[in-house]
């Protein structure tokens, strides 16, 4: 990974909402959506709100066109629901939800998972998008995935003053700057 260039930007601390997809877990077991809470809190952001879904398409339709349409959520993080099994439906309930995909993530997700579990990566179906100014970022239900994610992606993507570009210019937040080319 390259170093990022924090040249005098400023950080700008982003409303993140947090959801598990799971038939399984409830908040005593969640390890995965606890550890990105405490990332996210860690890194300066603020959790919203937290929840925990069932793996329903209708249901996880509902809570997150409720996020994207409340313009003090700036990101959405969904953990779960990514794989293959016939209960994994996140991909098919919020990507009819995207004004735009982002590509890059599962791509680049994948990429860095590569090193960490081989080729079972590929079983992974980690997406993201952008719908009314709000990212949303879902990855694998597993707690390492969601360490990786947001170690070695989503943290940086989400601070305004990494560079040379990160999702805060498209998120409805006011005086952001916009991307920068590469030197």
């Amino acid at each position: 990974m390259s170093s990022s260039n924090h040249s005098g930007k400023t950080f700008v601390p982003l409303n993140i909402a947090v959801l598990t997809v799971s038939d399984t877990r409830d908040e005593s077991n969640d390890t995965s959506g606890q550890l990105l809470v405490e990332r996210v809190n860690s890194a300066g952001h603020h959790v919203n709100d937290k929840v925990i879904v069932k793996d329903d398409i209708y249901q996880l339709r509902a809570i997150v066109s409720k996020w994207i349409a409340d313009e003090n959520i700036h990101a959405v993080i969904s953990t779960g629901g990514t794989g293959f099994t016939l209960r994994d439906n996140t991909p098919e309930a919020l990507l009819p939800l995207f004004d735009k995909n982002v590509e890059g993530f599962g791509e680049v997700f994948r990429a860095i998972s590569l090193d960490e579990i081989g080729t079972s990566t590929i079983q992974s179906r980690a997406f993201g998008g952008i719908a009314n100014q709000t990212v949303i970022l879902c990855v694998p239900g597993s707690t390492n995935a969601c360490r990786t994610a947001w170690d070695k992606l989503i943290k940086e993507q989400l601070d305004a003053s990494h560079r040379p570009c990160n999702f805060v210019p498209h998120l409805n937040i006011q005086n952001t700057e916009q991307c920068e080319t590469r030197n």
